[in-house]
This record gives C-alpha cells, sequence and structure tokens, in this order.
C-alpha cells in the first residue's frame, strides 16, 4: 500500500511537472511569436531569438545561417554568439551544413566526437534545426554545449517549435531590409543613391566636426559611349563604382550623383587626407580601368568653427569639379574659401 501511494504520488508530482513544463513552453513560444512578428529589424529579430533560446535551454553557443549562392557557402546572421565567427567553429558548421543539406531534416546529438584544435573548447552535445519557408531550405541554427547529452529530447522539440516560429518572421525581416537597401541604392552602380546622400551629409553635419566631400566625373564619358555602346559605358560605371567601394572605409558613403557623376562623402575625415583619397581614386581608375578611361575630382570640406550648409559644401565640389574638367580633366581640385589645383 505505501509503495502504491508513493508511485501514485511520484507520477503525479512528474506529471505536475511536466505541465508546469508545457505551459511554460507555450507561453514562451507565444511571447516569441508576438514579439518577432512586431516587424523588428533583422538584427533585432536574431538576437531576440539568440537570448530566447539560451535563457530558456541553458545552451552556451547559439548560431544562425542563412544559404548564399545557390547552398554554395552560408552566412552567419547578427544574433549568433561571437565563436560562430571564429576559426574553430567551421569544423561544427561544415559538418552540420552538409549534414542539414543532405537530410534536411533536424539533428539532436547527444555525444559528437569530433577532432578539434588543441586547447579549445569541444562541443559534445549539439541540436541542429533547418529553417524552412514556403517549403525551400533557407538556412539553419546551430545550438551547442560543452557537456555530453546535456539537452532532453522535450528542449530539441522545444527548439524546433522556436525555429519553426521564427522562420517566417526572419523571412519577412530579410525582405524588409532588402527592399530598404533597393530604395536608396543606385540599381546599376549597387552605390547609395543621392537622396541617402543627402540626408547622411545633413545628419553629419548636426552630429559630427568635420567631413569631406568629393565629386567625381568620369572624364570623355559620350565619347565612350558614342565609341564602344552603352552597354561598354554602363560597364564603366560599374568598373568605377566598384574601385570606390573597395577604397573607402565602411563609414564612408559612396554615391550616383547623377549620369557620369559620382560623389564620395567622408565623415569626420579632414581635408588633406581626402583630398589624399581624391588622388589615389584619380591614380587607381586611370591605372586598372578597361576601357582606359581618366576621372576628374572636386573637393570640398567643411567643419564646425565655420558657419556652413551641405548645399554650399555641393556647390564648392560642383565648381572645382568644373575646373578640374576645365584644365586638363584627369585631376582633383580642392575648393575652400579660395580655389587651388593638386
Amino acid at each position: 500500500l505505501l509503495a502504491s501511494a508513493a508511485g501514485s504520488s511520484l507520477e503525479n508530482a512528474y506529471l505536475h511537472q511536466q505541465s508546469k513544463q508545457e505551459i511554460f513552453n507555450l507561453q514562451l513560444i507565444n511571447e516569441t511569436s508576438h514579439c518577432l512578428n512586431s516587424n523588428l529589424r533583422l538584427v533585432d529579430t536574431m538576437t531576440y531569438m539568440s537570448e530566447q533560446i539560451i535563457s530558456s535551454i541553458d545552451a552556451q553557443e547559439v548560431g544562425f545561417f542563412l544559404f548564399t549562392n545557390e547552398h554554395a557557402k552560408v552566412k552567419i546572421l547578427p544574433g549568433s554568439t561571437p565563436y560562430f565567427y571564429t576559426p574553430q567553429a567551421k569544423i561544427y558548421i561544415d559538418y552540420l551544413k552538409g549534414k542539414i543539406e543532405r537530410e534536411k531534416n533536424p539533428l539532436f546529438i547527444g555525444d559528437f566526437d569530433i577532432q578539434t584544435i588543441k586547447n579549445t573548447p569541444s562541443f559534445h552535445s549539439i541540436l541542429a534545426v533547418p529553417m524552412i519557408h514556403s517549403e525551400k531550405l533557407k538556412g539553419f541554427s546551430i545550438v551547442m554545449h560543452q557537456k555530453p547529452y546535456f539537452f532532453s529530447f522535450d528542449t530539441f522539440k522545444l527548439l524546433q517549435s522556436l525555429i519553426h516560429h521564427s522562420s517566417l518572421a526572419l523571412t519577412n525581416s530579410m525582405l524588409r531590409e532588402e527592399l530598404e537597401h533597393m530604395i536608396i541604392t543606385d540599381h546599376l552602380t549597387k552605390l547609395y543613391s543621392r537622396k541617402f546622400l543627402d540626408e547622411r551629409i545633413q545628419r553629419s553635419m548636426k552630429e559630427s566636426g568635420e567631413g569631406t566631400f568629393i565629386l567625381l566625373d568620369i572624364d570623355n564619358f559620350k565619347e565612350i559611349n558614342d565609341t564602344y555602346g552603352h552597354q561598354v559605358g554602363d560597364q564603366v560605371l560599374v568598373q568605377v563604382a566598384t574601385l570606390i567601394k573597395n577604397n573607402i572605409r565602411g563609414e564612408d558613403i559612396g554615391a550616383r550623383w547623377g549620369g557620369e557623376e559620382l560623389a564620395l562623402y567622408l565623415p569626420g575625415v579632414p581635408l588633406d587626407k581626402g583630398a589624399a583619397v581624391a588622388g589615389r581614386l584619380v591614380k587607381k581608375i586611370a591605372e586598372s580601368s578597361e576601357p582606359h578611361i581618366t576621372v576628374s575630382c572636386g573637393v570640398s570640406y567643411w567643419n564646425k568653427e565655420q558657419v556652413d550648409a551641405y548645399n554650399f559644401l555641393f556647390k564648392r565640389a560642383d565648381e572645382a569639379l568644373y575646373i578640374a574638367k576645365g584644365t586638363g580633366k584627369n585631376k582633383v581640385v580642392i575648393q575652400e574659401q579660395n580655389i587651388r589645383v593638386s
């Protein structure tokens, strides 16, 4: 009788604990779904998901990966823990990527045995869940812990539910940011639009201390179109835009100004350094363009110690560019209070 009563009590306690866990899981999924459907940006969506997974299942590492180039490579999404950006993590990412691609099923690994680099952590408990939207494999998530058999099967099911509910929100966030990027990006050159450049310069002139503006024009562009055709002319524009993007910092802004004119704004950069950037671009374009072309640059500058406005910044650069075009081309002209040629 005592054993029977004890057994019933233990069973009731287990069922009670199980029901509490189920309620917690449902609340977690509901809260996560509600938050993810509130139009978060991609970085906020994935950071929130990472925090939810770490807090709910006590994971050590959480990573989100998106397939690119027809599954040839994967992109690490924001919100992933720092470990996944290290060379050591590539072993796990490549192995699990291959398994997910082949099987397209979630993976539950209790004791993963892999040769890792000495003095680096080895993760034994691994959960990997594919991210599928509209029946297409978009990416996958990885959750890891160093202890073997750390995650339960209930934890595995919870993770699948969280990833399933996040896939639509992830796709929506990506589509929204892609649309926003298209709005502020020139279709041909992939540089920013002039409107975006205007807005960023106006903001910089309120928040920063100085900045350099460069207006760049392709010399004899009409002759290129007449000689080689407009398709080659477009290719020349793309070449110049690519050289600009490859020779500026992440915070600098390259933009399509209009026609064959491109623009470059360097926030926080003094005039001498900005002029040096313009000089390097003129030289690189002359050396590496095909067909051979040259460009002319007009450079202007502002700082908070002088009363200025962004339309005057553009006007000074445009005047300097006009002088560069009229005095031999393939050069940089700098305009401050007085005009000087470099």
